[in-house]
């Protein structure tokens, strides 16, 4: 299985027609995700690789199934793009722009609360499941099916990760990239529940960052409710308080959000603590040797 997509699921590309848009739905359809359409305002009745484009979501979906949509929409006319998908029902929606105001995308957020609508982003790279489907900017040859489960803030070192693994044989169920904050969707939490519930994910691997307290939340669940081995791999170590690492989100204040406070409460949930790719791959091996 897979967690937020799999091979059947149906999609659509906001922004389709743009440089960004057109060049990752070539990607993702030679990939095998299914794209069924694509929304540009103005550019409704052209194709993009043999996908038509319509001017607004409500065309496309009163002639087309979709289940899933990702956004190509530049910062702003991201909020107006979004709500389109929110009110029109599509209940998952990657958010691959950064730059969008924070008062945009707390409005975003908020309403698909409302609306039963699953985001995630902003600035995300997005999702793959390998051999399955690819909703995002994750590149494919990085990646293999296999039964460990990414969760990511950063899109890089999802890849870097993703290919260190696949390097040394060990495939991946779903990989996962939030985006950098200083606000998100779905957060590590969320994606650690549906890693936890998934029958074929069987090794969970949280990549955290300092900055904010998401991870420390995440421990608090993982200590009372996740069975399966977590490994977690925090950088920023070095970072001096009240500095940015490139993510928004990524600043350190007071003893929260530095990298010793997550390790500690990580450590304390029952995590393995690795500090780099290649010891997240000797701790899976110790795991499955047990």
């Amino acid at each position: 299985m897979s967690v937020l997509i799999n091979k059947n699921t149906k999609v659509l590309v906001l922004g389709i027609t743009g440089r960004s848009g057109k060049l990752q739905t070539k990607i993702m359809k030679k990939y095998g995700t299914n794209i069924v359409a694509g929304v540009t305002p103005g550019k409704g009745g052209s194709e993009v690789e043999g996908i038509p484009v319509y001017d607004f979501v409500k065309e496309a979906i009163d002639n087309h199934n979709i289940d899933a949509a990702i956004s190509f929409v530049p910062p702003p006319y991201a909020k107006d793009s979004c709500f389109e998908i929110i009110e029109n029902n599509i209940k998952f929606l990657v958010i691959t722009a950064e730059g969008i105001p924070d008062h945009d995308v707390v409005e975003i957020i908020k309403y698909a609360e409302y609306k039963g609508t699953k985001v995630l982003g902003p600035g995300s790279a997005g999702l793959i499941s390998p051999g399955k489907c690819k909703l995002g900017v994750h590149p494919p040859r990085m990646y293999k099916e296999g039964h460990v489960g990414i969760v990511s803030k950063s899109g890089a070192l999802s890849y870097e990760v993703g290919k260190t693994l696949t390097e040394y044989g060990m495939g991946q169920s779903t990989v996962v990239a939030i985006g950098g904050g200083p606000f998100w969707g779905l957060a590590q939490l969320d994606i650690i529940k549906l890693f936890q519930q998934d029958e074929k994910t069987k090794i969970i691997i949280l990549l955290g960052e300092i900055g904010g307290t998401m991870e420390e939340e995440a421990a608090k669940f993982i200590k009372k409710n996740v069975s399966k081995p977590i490994i977690s791999f925090i950088v920023g170590s070095s970072a001096p308080k009240g500095k940015s690492l490139g993510h928004a989100g990524a600043i350190i204040e007071g003893n929260l959000g530095t990298a010793e406070s997550k390790v500690n409460a990580l450590k304390k949930a029952g995590a393995y603590i690795a500090n780099n790719p290649e010891d997240i791959v000797e701790l899976i091996n110790k795991i499955e040797d047990k």
